[in-house]
């Protein structure tokens, strides 16, 4: 019975510990023995969100109180995922929103929290990371409350059921200063303040895809909370897209959740929420329904995608040697579109050329998550600057833009400004407390590209930033991207220390002694704004006349490393990203350099 199942998600800012507590609720719920090895951030199984920190996926679990099944659904927190928090709000009944008891609510907070009201959804509220030497918790719970006022909630919203928390202490508190040290306060507060689902038993079954996941034994996976009826095994469904396209299938299996794993059952009821089997070439937000159903439930609405990226194969003369497995378009298309199947604001341009994949997504990071993932995976390919998405209306150019807001070190204010102002953004607020400075920026989305890198540099990583989109609005006039230019390799070879000496006086090398090179390979950056040719792999000519400690005693300049995410930012147009599982490589789309010559001139002959 839909009364007792509570369908709830966690929602919070990054890094605010939401993970962290789901994990103390997994193990007072009992679902992991007492001699049961459990990994922290249970919830975070893919190893990038482990290693990065963050949630990139939403997940779903479950946990057991009293008779009641809870259903919890992790959450992203970083704005480029804003589309899965659109996808899970519309599976659950309530929300827990976690406030790190010393930052208090932040830019995505409001974001997130924005979206459960727009879902009409009633949030717990808990101050987490109490246990801190810094935690200020009753601040974090007033500023909360000025968040609600300023997101338009009701006076009677206003009272908010809220706790004090600490996931890693393991204890939710009804004060800050309370002896309790157990989440029964947490549990008891899900399952009365959490209204079951607002279902229909009784009706013919109907469901919205909100879940897609693939098993190389059954195929396709998809699911959602069932709105309506019961499902049983074998029985005969209708597929219905947004498009009014429909397509019959019968239902193979059936799944839901139990603890962090799916368990095989043999029917789903409403309130439930559940994986069916059966058929492939759905969508996210397709409806499943009885076959008397003759309309589709409408599309949750998400935010749109701002940027755009080619993929192209990797057919540089070093491809191949780094041991990547899949280096055809065709594979990478193959991959990409698993991606799309699976990924709310992942989408590939029906209309791209033969030889290349465009992909737009919500933000850099998105990007950059799926590429490395893909080079984990096996793959090669070389990747273009990322590109925003411009919209042409009444004769106008207009581009997205981005509500950014910083938190960060007084000291480095005048240096993040200076940087902000040279990439088109114009100050809206600016506050300052206790040696820390709140700047709100409107921001064009390009401008934001390779930012965050520079914004962690200047404020000695103290620095914390969050940015929502913002809406289309008119061009603003050229973003300046880098102010040096290329140093490009002009014969094959190994990067030999003779030539790293005379180099390293032009500019700043990206790679090590010994490393492999080939003609067109951009090997450092210049250090003027003009590209040059430099000769990279020259050895020293042989003679008679030797220095005992020459060669050992010449100090070389430290090359500079690049994050993928730095080194997507640092491209210009004429530029890919050589990405293989063991390298990341600068190159010019044009290796060949009379012909390189050739292409840059006729692209300065006037149109």
């Amino acid at each position: 019975m839909p009364q007792a199942i509570r369908n709830v998600g966690i929602i919070a800012h990054v890094d605010h510990g939401k993970t962290t507590l789901v994990d103390a609720i997994f193990r007072q719920a009992g679902i992991f023995r007492e001699n049961q090895h459990m990994a922290d951030r249970v919830m975070d199984s893919n190893d990038l969100e482990r290693e990065k920190g963050i949630t990139i996926l939403s997940k779903v679990a479950s946990v057991r109180y009293k008779g009641t099944k809870i259903n919890i659904v992790d959450t992203p927190g970083h704005a480029d995922f804003g589309g899965e928090v659109e996808r899970v709000l519309s599976m659950v009944d309530g929300v827990l929103l976690i406030v790190d008891a010393n930052e208090g609510p932040m830019p995505q907070t409001r974001f997130v929290l924005k979206k459960a009201f727009a879902n009409k959804l009633k949030p717990i509220v808990c101050i987490n990371k109490i246990d801190r030497e810094s935690a200020r918790p009753m601040e974090a719970y007033d500023k909360t409350i000025d968040l609600f006022i300023d997101l338009g909630a009701s006076e009677e919203d206003l009272f908010f059921p809220h706790l004090y928390t600490s996931g890693s202490g393991g204890f939710a508190r009804v004060s800050p200063d309370g002896s309790e040290q157990d989440m029964r306060e947490l549990f008891e507060m899900i399952v009365n303040a959490v209204p079951p689902p607002a279902v229909d038993a009784e009706g013919s079954f109907l469901l919205q895809i909100n879940n897609l996941d693939y098993n190389d034994y059954v195929g396709r996976m998809f699911g959602g909370k069932v709105l309506r009826g019961t499902v049983k095994v074998g029985d005969r469904l209708v597929h219905m897209s947004p498009e009014g396209k429909n397509q019959g299938f019968n239902v193979t299996k059936i799944w839901t959740y139990e603890g962090i794993a799916l368990r095989e059952v043999e029917s789903g009821s409403a309130g439930e929420i559940i994986m069916l089997a059966g058929l492939d070439g759905v969508h996210l937000f397709d409806t499943i329904a009885h076959t008397d159903t003759t309309e589709a439930l409408p599309a949750v609405q998400i935010e749109p995608s701002t940027l755009t990226m080619n993929f192209y194969p990797n057919n540089s003369p070093l491809a191949g040697k780094d041991g990547g497995k899949f280096l055809t378009i065709h594979k990478i298309r193959e991959r990409i579109e698993k991606e799309e199947a699976v990924s709310v604001s992942v989408k590939i341009d029906k209309d791209s050329p033969t030889d290349s994949i465009k992909v737009a997504a919500r933000g850099e990071l998105q990007l950059a998550i799926l590429i490395e993932t893909m080079r984990r995976e096996g793959y090669e390919m070389q990747i273009s600057r990322p590109q925003v998405i411009y919209r042409r209306e009444e004769g106008k150019v207009l581009e997205p833009y981005e509500n950014l807001i910083l938190e960060l070190p007084d000291e480095s204010v005048g240096f993040v400004m200076e940087e902000l102002a040279r990439r088109k953004g114009d100050m809206t607020n600016m506050a300052s407390a206790n040696g820390t400075t709140t700047l709100e920026y409107s921001i064009p989305t390009r401008g934001l590209i390779g930012f965050r890198s520079n914004y962690l540099t200047m404020t000695r990583g103290l620095g914390i930033m969050g940015s929502l989109f913002d809406g289309y609005r008119e061009y603003k006039g050229e973003v300046v991207a880098r102010s040096v230019g290329s140093l490009i390799v002009k014969d094959p070879g190994k990067l030999t220390r003779y030539a790293y000496e005379d180099v390293q006086e032009r500019g700043t090398l990206f790679y090590p002694v010994g490393t492999d090179l080939y003609g067109g390979m951009i090997v450092g950056a210049c250090a003027r704004d003009e590209d040059m040719v430099v000769n990279a792999t020259k050895e020293k000519a042989a003679t008679n006349m030797r220095s005992a400690n020459a060669d050992s005693t010449t100090v070389l300049d430290a090359h500079k490393d690049f994050s993928l995410e730095q080194a997507l930012a640092w491209l210009r147009d004429d530029e890919l990203l050589e990405v293989t599982p063991k390298q990341l490589r600068f190159r010019k789309k044009i290796l060949d350099h009379s012909e390189r010559r050739v292409s840059e001139r006729r692209s300065d002959l006037p149109v």
